[in-house]
């Protein structure tokens, strides 16, 4: 007997086994708890010795060393990289880097994980200590910035040409006596694990090379960020290079435990074992990393779908969506023939660049726990996990969905394993799931009119899991230019058959395709993987006849490296296949596409996948930044069944009658007797209608009512019927349906988004996502808005209010509208806001959609239409109060282009827009945006009816508003009552002073700013609309848990200002910087009297740099640079991160280098500027910037003359400052203080220094306890953080981080 082929997924709940036994002519699969320490000390090795025993026939004690000469391959995936990462248990790591970037982590790109945490709170950093190499290059040209000289590398021996073929500088070569000196130390200190990652050396990594072959003489472990991934984005590759550091040795211990249970130990392995990879190859255990290990269990079920539920027939080729539910996490994919690639990705707030599958954990599966929160029905992210798990394994846990299937009689507890209770060895327990449903019932009865029974309660819950579920899948689908509808769905995971039908209809997709190992598909696609080699080096070049030697060179050296690996690990054996690709983009652009080499026609192939996925091309060169050859090892014969064609060549079906009967509530008809049968006997050619429940050893399938299953060789193959349409109460509101609108209208919103960042040109709108798109009632009132700006909140109501005021009784279908004036409900001029009107057959008002987007520039005083020195708002560019941008559907682009381009020329010392196309071009895709929410509206109103959508609207807005009510209560009674005050000011002394007087009866206030200062003659007027947001973010950071985020907030508040104050200013007043600056202070004045926290930095440190040339074009650049946030009762301030009203992303210092004339000299926490307390406000930054060129810098910020305040005791953060370094003829500097507003013109060799505030203390330095002081409930720093990945969550992190 031999040859046995064992395959195993160990994931977060259940150890799936997988194994193919020759002599028994069978496969052999099995589940078994990941973790049972009263059983086994390792669930695989328990896994193997099952399998020998099942093949032998033997008993096999579990202290006994296991032979493996009857096994040929063991294959892998295992989460124990994954688990140390999310748990912070990896190895003590330390960090070299190039000197002034030590923080270069924690700073990061500066934006907080989550917008509405006050706290800023983020995750612990994974390596211990920080050195610095004092090394240095940068790249000698640019690709912005104007007219660039020729390069002549000969003239100077500092220049030399790095791989990527861009000319280097070397302004310091590492002195590597020092270096032996600081490794020295750091292994006295007992470091052996080191992360070495430089500056640029994607692109000259010899600096890094002789530094890691110094530190592995000396006895290191080294990770290269170069040998990891040589890609440009010096946070990512320093991020992934530490998590390599950090999870490597905890997969070689745990490699060598694993290896301790089989005789001969690890040793003996040999090429035997194998592991999976997040790209979705195998590859030898010695050659495994931590890097790639982190989605090495999901990774084998995306290709377990991919080779067996792909329908690749000709003519009838459809995309296939992967939905793998599991215990902990439900993970969606893509599949158009082969996997698709991400080479970033952000989890647990560790950014990792690496190829790997695009697959995104979208929700805690089986084990979302269940919430009734301020009237809505909750599911997740909070997940049981294994420990305790649900309610029914008997461990004391919360209720999840798989309680809620298992209520409603899904899931059969005389099928499912006797794996539970304290011994492992009972079934699950119903009756703790009725309790806790019966409780929950009776609470949520008591809050609401409506009486619901526990069944529907418990499948209320499940209506919104789906629908939580559903959400991201869109947004995995359409993002890239893709209907939902137009796809297959190939369900998988444990819990994945139960929901596969109910998603398949909230999506329209009208095919579910179930493997027979669906529940353990992950151990079964490590069965069919290859083994894959990958190498990847950075080039940049344009796509054009001379780079194609260039191109072809690189491309014949690392196909050499990858057979160079493949004859080492001694696989000559087995067939090979080899993979080009190229990573390309625009000119201009940062959108890469990783293209498959096709020819000389690649550049066409990437043409035509951009128009597909963002809707327009470009007349720009492409260009080439990474190429990647991947060698593909089929270390395993594949015997696929296509269902789909499967199903087609049936001549006859037959209906299987059951032999046994299970009751299954269902929503609408109640309980009904279901057929259940065993998938072992059905026969070929079976179909079952439903309602029926499909068993076998490791799964369960629900079949709904109308739904039919067919029953093939390896699949079952689901034909859905579409969803019917309900009849819904028109008056009454029922709260599961309530939970389902809210996920909706967000769900329109989103996709209003997804369109315009679809068809949007503007690196603006397209890349750094910089929009709100949102939709409104029929008062103009706000009902959904993804939230993406900070500061977009609350205010685009007033623009859509403003415009349906000005238009009333004249609008005809087809007409859209377009505004950006403050007056008119504008924040500052470049955000511009397209308003649309949907309409019924008599052109009544139904709804509102709008867009707001940031245009790069619409005219003005300075390019960038974000002057630090305007007086008046003509200064700042078109300042539109409305106009009839579409006029019954005719885009009027000679009246806006007047409006953008003729009309701001006409002041003096002012231009017109200097980026028209794009103007226009992002303005039509605002339209578009508009137009997608209007057809959705439609498509909800023709599903439910007009009435329905107007009930639930009105009851979201309710439901916000009492979570409002409720926050003002609780305000009231922790101040007796009292006014609540604040006062704090701008820096030129004009204050910002509130008064709220609350009314505890009906839980509504008056915010009343009308003591402030006058209109400033300057920018820093923030329009009423500001302030609205900044109220509304507010109110939103101090309501614990998730409320829905609309016009409700504001219902119970009356803001109050004064007309011709700087909170109400004149239409002729400049607002641009209230917008940025003022912003920030009404928020900490607005958190001040609620006293919450202390102040953060107050300031976005706007800084801008740029140059014409002689022909009247250039470029400009503009940043906003991160501080310290306010601490407050329950946390310290986080230093370093984006504060309140923004959340940009600071440029990656090897992009900014590479694109700009620039050096960053450095960027580092600035130590100590955080002020003191009990618990210490958080620091801010120091930013140093060379400029190689001369260039135009502008500073709009504020902080510089008054500090951020502390609380309760709590000093003072530092204030900003900010610097002018002049070089003097003889290399010397001048040191010349900026203020917070100026502008000057530097010259080749000056830097600029900025050096941003810190955040306020709370509570007196060195007291022994805190005084009792006022706390919300959103004051919780300790919430756990959801794991993510994949593009639908690097989208969403976009989104929050703009």
């Amino acid at each position: 007997m031999s040859g046995i082929k064992i395959s195993i997924d160990r994931g977060g709940t259940f150890c799936d086994v997988h194994a193919v036994i020759p002599l028994l002519n069978e496969e052999y699969t099995f589940k078994l708890l990941s973790v049972d320490p009263s059983n086994y000390q390792d669930a695989p090795t328990e896994g193997i010795r099952r399998v020998l025993e099942h093949a032998t026939g033997t008993d096999i004690p579990k202290t006994q060393k296991l032979s493996l000469l009857l096994v040929e391959s063991i294959r892998m995936g295992t989460t124990v990289a994954t688990n140390a990462l999310l748990e912070r248990k990896g190895a003590d790591v330390a960090l070299l880097t190039t000197k002034g970037f030590a923080d270069i982590l924690k700073i990061g790109t500066q934006a907080r994980p989550n917008i509405f945490d006050l706290s800023a709170r983020k995750l612990k950093q994974l390596y211990k200590r920080v050195v610095e190499i004092d090394e240095r290059v940068t790249i000698e040209s640019y690709t912005e910035g104007g007219e660039k000289p020729p390069v002549d590398i000969t003239s100077d021996a500092s220049l030399v040409t790095g791989i990527t073929g861009d000319v280097i500088r070397i302004l310091q070569a590492p002195d590597m006596a020092i270096v032996s000196q600081q490794l020295s130390e750091l292994h006295a200190q007992g470091f052996r694990s080191l992360a070495l990652c430089l500056l640029h050396s994607y692109a000259y990594p010899a600096h890094e090379q002789a530094i890691a072959a110094l530190a592995r003489q000396m006895g290191f472990q080294v990770s290269v960020s170069v040998d990891l991934q040589p890609m440009i984005s010096m946070v990512s590759r320093t991020s992934s290079t530490v998590a390599d550091a950090y999870l490597g040795p905890i997969l070689q211990e745990y490699m060598q435990s694993f290896g301790a249970g089989f005789e001969g130990g690890l040793m003996a392995l040999g090429n035997k074992l194998l592991f999976m990879q997040s790209n979705g190859g195998l590859c030898p255990w010695n050659a495994f990393s931590g890097l790639r290990a982190i989605l090495s269990g999901p990774a084998g079920g995306m290709v377990g779908y991919a080779e067996t539920c792909f329908d690749d027939r000709p003519g009838n080729l459809k995309a296939t969506i992967g939905f793998d539910m599991g215990g902990t996490s439900t993970d969606v994919s893509r599949v158009f023939g082969a996997p698709e690639h991400i080479f970033e990705t952000v989890i647990s707030e560790v950014s990792l660049q690496t190829p790997q599958l695009d697959i995104s954990t979208v929700a805690a599966g089986g084990g979302s726990m269940l919430f009734w929160r301020n009237g809505m029905f909750v599911v997740g992210p909070e997940s049981a996990g294994a420990h305790p798990g649900p309610a029914c394994y008997k461990k004391g846990g919360p209720l999840t969905v798989t309680d809620a299937n298992l209520f409603l009689g899904r899931l059969l507890p005389e099928h499912f394993p006797n794996i539970f209770g304290p011994n492992e060895n009972e079934p699950l327990d119903i009756n703790a799931t009725r309790k806790l449903f019966l409780e929950l019932t009776e609470t949520i009865n008591k809050d609401h009119e409506k009486h619901l029974t526990p069944e529907e309660v418990a499948c209320g819950f499940l209506k919104v899991a789906i629908e939580t579920m559903c959400r991201p899948i869109r947004t995995l689908t359409e993002s890239k230019g893709f209907a939902t509808a137009d796809h297959n769905l190939s369900s998988f995971g444990g819990a994945g058959g139960q929901c596969a039908v109910s998603v398949a209809k909230n999506l329209g997709i009208e095919n579910v395709v179930i493997h027979k190992y669906s529940s353990l598909l992950s151990a079964y696609g490590m069965a069919l993987a290859d083994i894959v080699i990958e190498r990847q080096q950075p080039i940049s070049v344009a796509y054009e006849a001379p780079s194609f030697v260039s191109i072809d060179t690189t491309i014949a050296r690392l196909k050499a490296q990858c057979m160079e690996d493949y004859q080492k690990q001694g696989l000559t054996q087995f067939s090979t296949e080899m993979e080009v690709f190229l990573n390309m983009k625009y000119v201009g652009s940062d959108t890469h596409l990783m293209m498959k080499l096709d020819g000389n026609n690649t550049d066409k192939e990437f043409i035509a996948r951009h128009n597909q996925e963002f809707g327009f091309t470009l007349e720009r060169k492409v260009l080439v930044d990474d190429i990647r050859v991947r060698l593909i090892v089929h270390s395993t014969a594949k015997e696929t069944v296509n269902p789909f064609r499967e199903f087609a060549d049936i001549v006859s079906t037959t209906a299987e009658i059951s032999t046994s009967q299970s009751s299954v509530y269902f929503e609408s008809v109640g309980w009904l007797d279901s057929p259940v049968y065993q998938l072992s006997e059905l026969a070929v050619g079976s179909q079952l209608s439903g309602p029926a429940v499909i068993l076998d050893a490791t799964q369960t399938i629900l079949i709904e009512p109308h739904s039919t299953a067919n029953i093939l060789k390896e699949h079952v193959l689901v034909t859905v019927e579409k969803e019917a349409k309900k009849d819904i109460s028109r008056v009454v509101v029922d709260p599961v349906q309530l939970s389902v609108f809210g996920h909706r209208f967000m769900s329109i919103a989103e996709q209003m988004g997804r369109t315009l960042q679809k068809t949007a040109i503007s690196t603006n709108i397209k890349e750094r996502l910089d929009f709100s798109c949102a939709l409104f009632d029929r008062n103009g009132d706000l009902v959904a808005n993804a939230p993406h700006v900070p500061i977009h909140l609350g205010a685009m109501s007033y623009a859509v209010k403003e415009q349906a005021q000005r238009w009333e009784g004249k609008i005809k279908h087809g007409d859209v509208f377009v505004s950006n004036h403050p007056v008119a409900g504008g924040s500052h001029l470049p955000d511009i806001t397209v308003i649309t009107p949907v309409l019924d057959d008599d052109c009544n008002v139904l709804f509102w959609t709008a867009s707001r987007g940031h245009h790069a520039d619409v005219g003005g005083i300075a390019a960038g239409s974000m002057p630090p020195d305007s007086k008046e708002i003509f200064q700042e560019g078109a300042a539109i109060i409305t106009h009839k941008l579409c006029d019954e559907g005719v885009f009027d682009e000679e009246g806006i282009t007047k409006r953008l381009l003729i009309d701001p020329a006409q002041y003096e010392g002012c231009s017109g827009t200097r980026t028209l196309s794009d103007n226009i071009s992002d303005l039509k895709a605002q339209v578009a945006a508009n137009f997608k929410g209007i057809q959705l509206l439609h498509k909800l109103v023709d599903d439910f009816s007009y009435p329905v959508i107007q009930l639930y609207m009105e009851a979201i807005l309710h439901t916000a508003e009492l979570s409002v009510r409720n926050l003002l209560r609780m305000a009231y009674q922790k101040f007796g009552g009292e006014t609540m005050k604040a006062v704090d000011y701008l820096d030129d002394g004009t204050p910002i002073v509130l008064e709220i007087e609350i009314d505890q009866e009906t839980g509504s206030a008056v915010f009343d700013f009308t003591k402030s200062g006058d209109q400033i003659y300057g920018n820093l007027n923030a329009p009423k609309a500001i302030l609205f947001s900044a109220v509304l973010y507010v109110l939103r950071a101090l309501i614990s848990g998730d409320i829905p985020l609309n016009h409700g907030c504001l219902i119970p508040i009356d803001v109050r200002t004064r007309q011709g104050s700087v909170l109400q200013p004149s239409a002729e007043a400049a607002t641009v910087g209230g917008n940025v600056e003022t912003a920030q202070r009404c928020v900490d004045v607005i958190l001040k009297a609620f006293q919450a926290c202390a102040a953060s930095q107050g300031t976005c440190n706007n800084l801008t740099f740029g140059a014409e040339n002689s022909t009247g074009h250039g470029f400009g650049y503009y940043e906003t640079i991160c501080g310290g946030a306010g601490a407050s009762a329950t946390w310290n301030g986080q230093s370093a991160v984006q504060c309140h009203t923004t959340n940009t992303k600071i440029t990656d210092p090897e992009v900014f280098e590479k694109r700009y004339p620039v050096i960053l000299r450095r960027f580092e926490i600035r130590q100590g500027s955080g002020g003191k307390g009990f618990h210490t406000g958080g620091d801010g930054v120091i930013r140093d910037i060379e400029f190689t060129i001369p260039l135009q810098v502008s500073c709009l910020m504020e902080r510089r003359a008054l500090a951020p305040f502390g609380m309760a005791g709590g000093e003072d953060g530092e204030r900003g400052s900010n610097f002018w370094l002049k070089k003097n003829a003889d290399g010397s500097y001048r040191k010349i203080y900026l203020g917070g507003k100026n502008s000057v013109m530097m010259k080749p060799g000056d830097h600029v220094v900025v050096c941003t505030p810190g955040g306020g203390g709370y509570g007196k330095a060195g007291a022994e306890r805190l005084d009792d002081g006022v706390q919300y409930p959103a004051a919780d720093a300790t919430q756990a953080v959801s794991r993510i990945s994949g593009s639908v969550a690097m989208r969403t992190i976009m989104q929050e981080t703009n």
